[in-house]
């Protein structure tokens, strides 16, 4: 029986993904206040596994506690937290399922009110949490605070965070590290010049701007060691015309292969409030396909991907070498052992407990 491209395994560095069905980081602002997974996460993210996702991707984990989105968010910047993560990765592999996480700093977008249950809106106050943000530059985002522009020290602390939080991840049992620089949080800040009016060596160039991360990316790697793969999710274009383009995203993405980095997790936009996103299925596939063939580093495709053929497809052209699902998998956290049935595949590792609805 032939296997369907989704289904073909896919080896980085030292890790192999049993198929390109993989699950998009998905925010769910269900910690308490001290960024510590709990059993939501335990049963959310198991429920990935036990439907036979490739890949397993934790939401965005803050690397500390003023780069959270909201006071709900998780993060890996303590023991306790490490501890609460590796309860749940032994899960994941227990599954034969890759378990990676997203380390993350919100920046200007941070302090602010979780996706439900608040009782607020925009910033959070202090009296329910908040804390001053950092940025590359004091610009508010939409009507958020306006946060401290990040000097050197501040930068360099930043990178610092990032490695320990890489080192912590390893130790949690993660076998993937993402590092995000997408959405408008602190390191696409740093990208995009809607974002970055610096006039030192952090800003101006696309060079200058690419720098920060270009330094994350390293210590990540020093870090995690060789045989960890490193992703790193951009927003390929900033979909305004004063903002990065994917071109510029394939120089960076080139910059960032040659320091290690295995592969661009391929999404766009969240600089700046108000921006029009022309969505569809499967609109952001194009972005990484280019990124791909100009920068010769293997992408993601995420973004409205909802059907197995559509996927498949994806994978089968070449125009990403996986997909990551976020809202279909929520949906339908067994998205991958229907999947192969639609594509006319017996999955082998279908799970013992669910083989009397195997068809």
């Amino acid at each position: 029986m032939k296997v369907p491209a989704l289904f073909q395994p896919l080896t980085i560095r030292g890790v192999t993904f049993r198929n390109r069905i993989w699950l998009s980081p998905l925010c769910e602002y269900s910690a308490k206040t001290d960024g510590v997974p709990t059993d939501w996460h335990m049963v959310h993210l198991g429920s990935f596994a036990i439907g036979r996702a490739g890949l397993v991707m934790a939401e965005a984990t803050s690397i500390n506690a003023v780069g959270r989105i909201s006071p709900h968010d998780v993060g890996i910047w303590n023991d306790e937290q490490v501890g609460a993560w590796k309860r749940i990765t032994d899960f994941i592999h227990s599954q034969g399922v890759v378990a990676g996480v997203q380390l993350a700093h919100a920046g200007r977008k941070g302090s602010t009110a979780p996706g439900w249950g608040a009782d607020y809106e925009d910033s959070t106050p202090a009296d329910k949490g908040g804390w001053q943000t950092v940025a590359p530059t004091a610009r508010a985002f939409g009507s958020y605070n306006v946060p401290l522009e990040l000097d050197l020290a501040g930068i360099d602390s930043v990178v610092a965070d990032w490695a320990a939080a890489a080192r912590r991840a390893i130790a949690a049992g993660f076998d993937v590290v993402e590092i995000h620089a997408a959405h408008g949080y602190l390191l696409h800040q740093f990208l995009s010049p809607l974002a970055n009016e610096r006039t030192d060596e952090y800003g101006g160039s696309l060079e200058n701007r690419a720098r920060l991360l270009r330094r994350v990316v390293v210590a990540v790697r020093d870090a995690i060691g060789d045989s960890v793969p490193l992703f790193v999710r951009f927003s390929a274009t900033d979909w305004d015309e004063r903002g990065i383009t994917v071109e510029d995203v394939a120089v960076v993405a080139g910059w960032i292969h040659e320091d290690s980095a295995d592969l661009v997790d391929t999404s766009t936009g969240g600089i700046a409030a108000g921006i029009p996103i022309p969505t569809g299925p499967g609109y952001q596939v194009e972005f990484a396909d280019t990124i791909r063939r100009t920068a010769g580093i293997p992408t993601n495709a995420v973004g409205l991907i909802t059907l197995p053929e559509q996927a498949n497809e994806i994978v089968e052209s070449g125009k990403a070498d996986a997909v990551m699902l976020g809202r279909e998998l929520m949906r339908d956290p067994h998205f991958a052992l229907r999947a192969s049935t639609a594509l006319g595949y017996t999955l082998p590792y279908w799970p013992d407990q669910y083989l009397r609805a195997q068809p």
